[in-house]
């Protein structure tokens, strides 16, 4: 089996491999044409949709995005990606609508082994992130792999999800842990 359709399976790959990495490559060019765009240059949008693997309306992302992959990330409405955002989506990332991410998050998929063996041998391992509609994650939150949010939720600045969220909660710290529940009323 290549390193690239262990990859795809979800078995530990070598990320050093060469079509493992041209992934990467792709991804480095295009959110370096994104990263360059002013504000208001129509051309952005054509860049993000060739980049990312499925994006709603209203797309933002501003500088400076990084990737892995881009094709394993898929956006819902409404999407901002504030600055300095990073995901690691050698595994699918499955972003709902109206989804505010702030500046200098990080969303990552991809594991290594706890082995120095297992490292030394450049491999990793991807496990899927999926974060639902209606939610906030606050600025310098991390989202480990495999993690699920559901909707509604907002990670409070810095926390570090580790676990799953369940709709309608509030979650911070690191590990983040649930501070309260949500409700659905509207705020001014």
């Amino acid at each position: 089996m290549r390193e690239i359709e262990k990859l795809d399976a979800g078995l530990p790959y070598d990320f050093y491999d060469d079509e493992v990495n041209a992934r990467k490559l792709r991804a480095l060019r295009l959110c370096k044409v994104l990263n360059s765009f002013g504000p208001g240059d129509n051309r952005k949008e054509a860049v993000v949709r060739e980049l990312l693997g499925s994006a709603g309306n209203d797309v933002t992302i501003l500088p400076c995005f990084n990737c892995d992959y881009g094709l394993n990330i898929h956006v819902g409405d409404e999407f901002l990606a504030n600055y300095n955002v990073t995901i690691l989506d050698i595994a699918p990332v499955r972003i709902g609508s109206h989804v505010m991410i702030a500046p200098n998050v990080v969303i990552a998929t991809v594991n290594h082994p706890m082995t120095p063996a297992g490292r030394r041998a450049h491999l990793g391992i991807g496990a899927p992130v999926s974060i639902g509609d209606d939610v906030w994650i606050g600025t310098g939150a991390i989202v480990c792999p495999g993690v699920t949010i559901g909707n509604n939720v907002v990670v409070a600045a810095g926390a570090v999800v580790t676990k799953d969220v369940p709709d309608n909660s509030l979650v911070e710290g690191v590990p983040a842990r649930i501070n309260r529940t949500l409700v659905d009323d509207v705020e001014r």
